[in-house]
């Protein structure tokens, strides 16, 4: 799975970035899925991780505490059917996600601001994916986000990090195995320079499933949540999906049996 923090959909078409494109024609894809409210980077990948919303697990700021009814996430669901996971990203807040111990590896490296961060991202995503024999990888890159809250979402500053992030993509893409699935997507949108509310420019997001049975080019006329993320992966991953998760898997992405 990997998380373009606060990419917008109708940024991938007005920037220069064939790898996302390319995807994307590979893809069951939506660009019409659509996150949860608060509309910010931590309550939204809760949500992405453990397919519920706020109101559900509590986080409705970008600061973590334990929830009072704890549900599994992806990576805790997965190591308790034996899967391997490993997550790389460069918010450090993301590190909750996951319960102590449930990761075979993780790789963090603060962004400081810096533009070719994502790119850090990707290569190590790059070396440790093929050495670890993961069952799944979570690769977080997160600086379209700080390009939209200094430049402004749909600005130059903020469509040239979109380009950069796409290189970093592409590093990511070809170190994965060929028989492998990838889910690409974003937590969130953004307007002007700030995201958070209902607006569509902050809460839709791309939603995009490549991989072996998957339905190539197929453009999903069904309703995608950011909750159906976690049931989607489980299904890919053989797990048994928690039975407080209120997501669906996205079966239309599937190509027919012939």
């Amino acid at each position: 799975m990997i998380v373009i923090d606060g990419l917008r959909p109708d940024a991938i078409d007005a920037a220069d970035c064939p790898n996302l494109r390319g995807l994307r024609a590979r893809s069951a894809s939506t660009m019409q899925a659509r996150t949860v409210m608060p509309s910010i980077t931590l309550p939204c990948h809760m949500s992405l991780f453990h397919s519920v919303p706020p109101t559900r697990h509590g986080i409705t700021t970008n600061t973590w505490s334990p929830m009072a009814r704890p549900i599994p996430g992806i990576v805790d669901a997965a190591h308790g059917f034996g899967r391997r996971s490993a997550m790389f990203f460069n918010w450090e807040t993301l590190r909750d996600l996951a319960r102590p111990e449930k990761q075979a590896f993780s790789f963090f490296t603060y962004h400081n601001y810096d533009p070719h961060s994502d790119q850090a991202v990707a290569d190590a995503a790059a070396v440790w994916i093929p050495r670890q024999d993961l069952d799944f990888a979570f690769v977080y890159l997160g600086m379209v986000d700080e390009m939209g809250h200094r430049h402004g979402w749909m600005h130059d500053g903020y469509l040239r990090q979109v380009e950069l992030t796409d290189l970093a993509l592409a590093t990511v893409l070809a170190a994965l195995p060929q028989d492998g699935h990838v889910l690409l997507q974003s937590d969130h949108g953004g307007h002007d320079r700030s995201h958070g509310t209902e607006l569509d420019a902050d809460m839709l997001i791309p939603w995009m499933l490549a991989g072996p049975g998957i339905n190539i080019g197929q453009e999903l006329g069904v309703p995608v949540s950011i909750l159906d993320t976690a049931p989607t992966l489980a299904k890919l991953l053989e797990v048994d999906p928690p039975r407080d998760w209120e997501g669906r898997v996205v079966e239309e992405a599937w190509a027919a049996e012939k």
